[in-house]
């Protein structure tokens, strides 16, 4: 795909204005956008260029994209400290790519660490290790008879340990409730359903202490699918499934939509077909159906409408929003209660870096939800 060059001397800007003006006893209300597309086909014939083709896909020409309007000052300060960071080289290999996200994360838990008060163990639960996050300031009397499982981010592919206590250590703090984060098996070492095997021994053997219904999970990325996928695991295993489930950035269908091009422009990358992120294609699903509900639950209604409470979020630059959006509208359409929550102006898993105002947000978001869905034991 090749660049184009523009002419920017031309630039429309457009409210909520609205012309009125009275004639012949009528009154005529003239939109703005209809004067603006007016302007747009003089300039465009005063350039000699052809009018746009009315089928197919669409040219979208280049231009400068700015932070969000709606960006608090910490958030935009965030984003210009991590276009300053070394980038991963084209073709990274995957030692190269978990070593990356290592120092990545072990620099946000140990800003976490400064920010939220909390102890960490590791355990073996079910015969899997896991992490607890517990707040210091000890677990709410309404939440000792609750525990929430997180499910950490990185493609299948890396995120465990430091990873996971970037998504499990502000929701242990702010909501005041015991975390366990599953230190589940990763591709390419290990193909699908092993992650899946792994978060559901975890949650029988939860089970044997916890109703069901006292049990949230959530993840992030890799996280919210691997959750949706468990899910999905538990109704066609016939298991009682969790009081509610948090799936971000990721949900019940493979990544596409919109969003899949959006992100890359919003991240200065050229957007192409080729380039387009699914999960599918990922080490980790090596010789698994793109077609199989265990893999993405969204293909089954009978799957979708067994879902406990579901609690979405993601950012507009994100490039799973599209996937996101498509499967809070599955769940809707089946009759399960869902909470859509999209912060504008953010990219993928935005949520990892605690400085930012709509990291709080979501945090505050997180909690609040699984205090609303889970009973107490």
């Amino acid at each position: 795909m090749s660049s184009c060059d523009i002419d920017a001397q031309a630039v429309t800007k457009i409210g909520h204005m609205k012309q009125e003006r009275t004639m012949g006893g009528r009154q005529l209300k003239a939109s703005v956008a209809v004067i603006a597309a007016g302007l747009a086909l003089a300039v465009t014939a005063a350039h000699g260029q052809s009018a746009a083709p009315t089928t197919g896909p669409i040219t979208v020409p280049s231009f400068v994209l700015p932070y969000s309007t709606y960006n608090a000052p910490e958030t935009v300060a965030l984003f210009d400290r991590m276009r300053a960071l070394p980038q991963l080289p084209p073709n990274a290999s995957i030692p190269e790519m978990r070593a990356y996200y290592d120092v990545q994360n072990t620099d946000r838990v140990k800003r976490m660490r400064a920010m939220y008060d909390v102890k960490v163990t590791d355990i073996t639960i079910g015969g899997v290790h896991v992490q607890r996050v517990l707040p210091s300031a000890g677990v709410a009397a309404a939440n000792r008879g609750r525990v929430l499982v997180n499910l950490h981010g990185g493609a299948f592919m890396w995120g465990a340990n430091s990873g996971a206590l970037a998504e499990a250590i502000p929701i242990a703090a702010v909501g005041r409730i015991e975390v366990l984060t599953v230190d589940y098996r990763l591709g390419p070492e290990n193909r699908f359903p092993a992650a899946t095997e792994d978060v559901i021994a975890v949650y029988k053997a939860l089970l044997g202490k916890y109703p069901a219904r006292a049990i949230g999970i959530y993840g992030c990325s890799a996280g919210g699918g691997l959750t949706a996928q468990s899910v999905a695991w538990m109704i066609d295993k016939k298991i009682p499934v969790p009081g509610a489930i948090g799936t971000f950035c990721a949900s019940l269908v493979d990544l596409g939509g919109d969003s899949a091009y959006f992100a890359a422009a919003a991240t200065g990358q050229v957007p192409s077909p080729a380039t387009m992120p699914k999960l599918i294609s990922i080490p980790y699903f090596a010789g698994a159906r793109a077609d199989d509900p265990m893999v993405f639950p969204g293909l089954s209604p009978a799957i979708v409408k067994r879902f406990p409470p579901t609690l979405l979020i993601s950012g507009t630059r994100d490039f799973a929003l599209s996937s996101v959006l498509h499967s809070n509208e599955l769940l809707r359409a089946a009759g399960v209660k869902t909470e859509l929550r999209v912060w504008d102006g953010m990219p993928h898993a935005f949520f990892v870096d605690p400085e930012a105002a709509e990291s709080k947000q979501a945090y505050q978001a997180i909690v609040d939800f699984f205090a609303a869905n889970l009973v107490a034991k």
